[in-house]
């Protein structure tokens, strides 16, 4: 189907952020319409009214299912394998951006758009993420994973905002209450603790799992745990176990069910392994002068190099120590606030064999 050009399909939650969205475009000239995706529970609430509001076409996607073959599923298989996974990383380019798409393909919307705190610049005939202004609010660091026809006919009307401004701009339209709404859960399938999400969702998990040790550096047994999956990478409150002074978590080994603890220092390290890398530019990303890494949301970009080795992986050589490196999690290379591309932190075993 041939698309309108000024015809955008923007993903609705019923918030701040999306509402926003929705008013800025439509006072560019944009002919809005919204979709709602129904993910989990009841179908969010507000998109509609905001729709009914401006006179703009509204509907709802059940993916429910979907959902939670895709984004949820993964989420507890990577804790089963001692892994502690970002669901917003896995869930924009396989589930939130590839329904967009459809849809847009579906009711001929050439563009579509999304709250999030990022903006897109063009260089080289490619498309870039940017970083959003707000350093606060900044969601790059969720989509290094989208792909360049997607980039190509995304918006991101807030990229240049920060959340004060949105809630102002909202007052300004009108939406004195929108604007006072508070902000929505990080991740949105979970209330309450993820370990008890963990088993509502694999109830046979205590029983495949069970308790295991945990152990020092020299794998002198310490005390029991209740199971690896409830532990990630630099954890210290919750561990459950007194050994006189603060003990932090440093590696998961899933197949003999043990959790090693030791101090602050030993989470230290100058190198690291990533995996599943998707990078723009790979000779960009080689040979970047003032390249950075960030390894986890909201974390400070980390100076770096980085080399490709034999079997794909990349080996990332911090430039300042690195803390609670955490296989699972993602890590985002920029250029200033551009970014370059992204990899999944891999298993740190056998490390040693490219770093000595």
């Amino acid at each position: 189907m041939r698309s309108a050009d000024n015809r955008v399909l923007v993903g609705m939650s019923g918030g701040i952020d999306s509402s926003a969205v929705c008013l800025m475009l439509q006072e560019q000239g944009y002919e809005i319409v919204g979709v709602t995706m129904r993910v989990w529970g009841d179908e969010p609430a507000g998109a509609r009214e905001l729709a009914d509001r401006i006179g703009i076409e509204h509907y709802v996607a059940d993916e429910r299912e979907p959902f939670r073959q895709t984004v949820v599923r993964n989420f507890v298989d990577e804790y089963r394998r001692g892994r502690t996974p970002n669901p917003c990383v896995m869930c924009n380019p396989l589930f939130k951006f590839r329904v967009l798409t459809e849809w847009a393909d579906k009711l001929g919307c050439r563009w579509i758009a999304t709250g999030h705190y990022s903006q897109l610049a063009e260089t080289n005939h490619r498309i870039y993420i940017v970083a959003g202004e707000d350093e606060k609010k900044d969601q790059s660091y969720f989509l290094w994973r989208l792909g360049q026809e997607t980039l190509r006919r995304t918006l991101f009307p807030l990229g240049t905002y920060t959340k004060d401004k949105v809630r102002d701009y909202l007052r300004s339209k009108g939406f004195e209450a929108k604007a006072s709404e508070g902000e929505s859960m990080e991740v949105c399938f979970i209330q309450g603790d993820y370990r008890d999400f963990l088993r509502e969702q694999y109830p046979a998990l205590d029983e495949e799992i069970g308790p295991g040790w945990f152990v020092n550096k020299a794998g002198v047994k310490l005390g029991q745990h209740k199971g690896y999956p409830y532990y990630t990478i630099g954890q210290r409150k919750g561990l459950e176990i007194a050994l006189g002074k603060p003990a932090y978590v440093m590696r998961i080994n899933p197949d003999k069910n043990t959790v090693m603890l030791g101090d602050a220092q030993d989470l230290c390290t100058s190198w690291m392994l990533a995996e599943d890398p998707q990078i723009i530019r790979e000779e960009e990303l080689l040979s970047c002068p003032e390249l950075a890494v960030r390894i986890r949301y909201r974390s400070c970009p980390i100076p770096c190099e980085v080399s490709r080795l034999d079997d794909g992986r990349l080996l990332v050589h911090f430039k300042q120590d690195a803390s609670a490196v955490t296989p699972g999690q993602s890590a985002v290379f920029y250029d200033g606030n551009r970014v370059l591309g992204g990899a999944f932190i891999a298993s740190q075993k056998g490390i040693g064999l490219f770093t000595s």
